[in-house]
C-alpha cells in the first residue's frame, strides 16, 4: 500500500479519536440528561451505564490521539460500538412512544458511527498486510562456560521454557520435530517445528511447519569467545506476530516487548548454563515484577 494510503487511514484514526473526545464529555458531565435524551430509564444505574460509556470513550480518545500509531486502537472503538448496538436494541424492544423513537433515532446513529468505525479498521487492516513481513530479532551473549556444553543444553530443546518465560513447554516428538505451546497476549499457542540445521556444538537452526498460527524459523550460532571466556551465542529470529502489527502493539501494551524479551531470556540462560538456577533481584531481566516472578519456572541443574 502506498505511504498516502498510510497517512490518510492515520488521520482517519486521528479523527476518530477527537469524535470520541467528544462523545465522552457529555456522559460524564451530565449523565442524567444524556439519559433522557436518549429515551432510557433516569435511573441511578441507567446514568452509571452513561458513565462508563464516557469512561471508554475518553479511553478511545487517548489512545488514538496520544499514540503515535493509533490506526490499531480503532478495532477499541468498533467493540465499543458493538456493545452500545446490543445495549441499544435491548432497550429499544422495551420502550414504547416517545421513547422508543429517540432510542431508535440514538441507534441509527450508532450505526452510523460503526460503520466509519469499521471502515477505517478494516482499511487500517489492509494497510498492514500490504507492507507487513515477519519481525526479526537478534540477540548475542557471552557465557563462560565451554561451548560443547552451551550447544548440549540448548540443543535439548525441552529445556527452552526454563529460561525463556513465554514458554511453556517444548515436546521433542521424534526425527528433529518437536511440538511448541507458548503464552500468547490472549491465550496459549501451539506449533510444530523442524530443525533444519545441526552442527555439533557449532549452530542449530529450526523453523516452524507449514500452517502454524505463529509462523518463525530461528538459529542459534555458538562459537568460541576471545581470550578463552567462555562461549558467545548469537540467536536470530524471525516471525510473524498474531493479529499482524495490531497484536504486536497489543502485546507491546502487556509489556510485552519482543526485543526485551530475547535479550532477557539470554541472561536468563546464561544464568542457568553458568549457576544452575536464575537469580532474582533487582537487576534480574524481570526485575521485581509480580507477572514475571509468578510466572519464572525453577531452574534445573545442568547436566554434566
Amino acid at each position: 500500500m502506498s505511504e498516502e494510503y498510510d497517512r490518510t487511514t492515520d488521520r482517519l484514526a486521528r479523527a476518530l479519536g477527537w469524535a470520541s473526545l467528544g462523545l465522552g464529555v457529555a456522559p460524564l458531565v451530565a449523565p442524567g440528561a444524556v439519559s433522557r435524551f436518549c429515551g432510557v430509564d433516569d435511573s441511578a444505574q441507567a446514568r452509571g451505564a452513561v458513565v462508563l460509556v464516557g469512561v471508554r470513550e475518553m479511553f478511545h480518545a487517548a489512545t488514538l490521539l496520544g499514540s503515535r500509531k493509533p490506526v490499531p486502537w480503532v478495532w477499541t472503538r468498533v467493540a465499543g460500538d458493538i456493545m452500545d448496538l446490543t445495549t441499544l436494541n435491548r432497550a429499544l424492544s422495551n420502550r414504547t412512544g416517545w421513547r422508543r423513537s429517540r432510542v431508535a433515532t440514538v441507534t441509527a446513529a450508532v450505526v452510523g458511527i460503526t460503520a466509519v468505525d469499521l471502515y477505517t479498521a478494516i482499511r487500517a487492516w489492509h494497510s498492514e498486510r500490504g507492507h507487513e513481513g515477519p519481525m526479526s530479532l537478534h540477540a548475542a551473549i557471552t557465557i563462560n562456560r565451554p561451548r560443547q556444553e552451551v550447544y548440549r543444553y540448548w540443543h535439548d530443546f525441552e529445556n527452552l521454557p526454563r529460561f525463556m518465560t513465554h514458554l511453556e513447554s517444548v515436546e521433542m516428538t521424534g526425527d528433529g520435530h518437536s511440538h511448541w505451546k507458548a503464552r500468547g497476549p490472549v491465550k496459549t499457542v501451539e506449533w510444530d517445528a523442524e530443525i533444519v540445521d545441526d552442527r555439533s556444538d557449532e549452530l542449530i537452526a529450526w523453523r516452524s511447519m507449514p500452517g502454524a498460527l505463529v509462523g518463525n524459523s530461528g538459529s542459534v550460532r555458538f562459537s568460541d569467545a576471545p581470550g578463552g571466556r567462555g562461549t558467545e551465542v548469537r540467536v536470530n529470529l524471525a516471525y510473524a506476530p498474531p493479529g499482524g502489527r495490531a497484536g504486536l502493539a497489543f502485546a507491546r501494551l502487556l509489556g510485552e516487548h519482543p526485543e526485551q524479551q530475547v535479550r532477557d531470556d539470554l541472561r536468563r540462560f546464561k544464568q542457568v548454563v553458568e549457576t544452575g538456577e536464575v537469580v532474582r533481584s533487582e537487576g534480574s531481566p524481570e526485575g521485581t515484577r509480580a507477572l514475571r516472578q509468578a510466572m519464572q519456572r525453577p531452574a534445573q541443574p545442568v547436566p554434566m
